[in-house]
């Protein structure tokens, strides 16, 4: 039995020296302003979510991100683990208790953020494929516009040794695994697994969390955000682009997962991804083994560039 139960990811945590500059990104890469100081950055999506990215003042580097639980589960992890519970500084408010990964990485277990009302979106368009004609008498123009997103999908993370981190996520939050990355004859690779959410017969994401034992780790390699549709994702590909922002890779559809992607940069270097149409399991769903070639290959679209070492 494991400690709590993660419903989902809640945020990631950056710092940065120049908050004005990561705001320009993330702006253009489709956040919206939720609060701001001369020293933190908060960024929400279109969702509920009070926050979805937040950044502080300093040194770039990755912060740690946020495990969404109930206040039950964050007593148990903070008595576990020896940590106190504190009140989140942030938008939505809630309770924290900070846990520290095998690897070092910083793990906020949150519990009792309030939510916030969605943004308006714009309407949904029917598409016509297949013989199926759904709009009728109606033109399809998508402006050229960020990208809208929704909620922070999942955030994966290279790691020293996989066996120990996998069982450290486990026993703390009850992740599942859907995929399993086979051990392969390369140097310094021991493996991964895309981990979900336990939701019981609710659906979840293929994955929430994604940890690999490669080179260069244990390293932040990026975190993925949810966009509307297909549409919505090209356009904000454009967008980025014409803004002077750096692409990394993409638009191409994964095999493990099956997500429409597209990755960039910030302007601190850290990977930061579009996704939309990925796969949805319950705990029921079998787990399954992959190769270290599906993990990197594609169903269609852009190939792994070779400065990138993996999805």
């Amino acid at each position: 039995m494991s400690l709590a139960k993660a419903w989902d990811v809640a945020y990631v945590r950056f710092r940065a020296p120049d908050l004005g500059r990561m705001r320009t990104f993330l702006a253009d890469f489709g956040l919206v302003d939720a609060q701001s100081s001369p020293d933190r950055l908060f960024m929400r999506g279109y969702g509920s979510a009070p926050f979805l990215h937040a950044t502080e003042l300093g040194d770039p580097g990755f912060a740690g991100f946020g495990l969404m639980v109930q206040p039950e589960e964050l007593e148990r992890l903070a008595a576990h683990d020896k940590t106190a519970i504190m009140p989140l500084d942030a938008p939505g408010g809630g309770r924290i208790a900070k846990l520290i990964d095998p690897d070092g990485f910083v793990v906020e277990a949150v519990a009792g953020q309030v939510p916030v009302p969605a943004l308006p979106l714009p309407p949904r368009v029917a598409w016509n494929e297949s013989g199926v004609y759904d709009r009728l008498s109606k033109l399809r123009r998508v402006p050229n516009r960020a990208s809208h997103i929704i909620r922070l999908g999942h955030v994966v993370l290279l790691v020293s040794d996989f066996r120990r981190s996998e069982a450290w996520y486990k026993e703390r939050f009850g992740f599942l695994t859907t995929d399993e990355i086979r051990t392969e004859e390369q140097a310094g690779f021991g493996g991964g697994a895309f981990m979900r959410c336990d939701r019981g017969a609710t659906p979840t994401d293929h994955h929430t969390l994604f940890v690999l034992q490669m080179p260069p780790g244990p390293a932040f390699f990026h975190s993925a955000f949810e966009v509307t549709g297909v549409d919505d994702l090209l356009a904000g590909h454009d967008h980025l682009l014409a803004a002077g922002h750096t692409p990394q890779w993409g638009v191409g559809r994964h095999i493990l997962g099956s997500q429409i992607f597209d990755y960039w940069k910030d302007p601190y270097g850290h990977e930061i991804e579009h996704w939309t149409d990925g796969d949805q399991f319950i705990a029921a769903d079998p787990s399954s083994l992959a190769s270290l070639q599906e993990l990197m290959g594609v169903q269609w679209g852009m190939r792994l560039p070779s400065h990138h070492a993996a999805p």
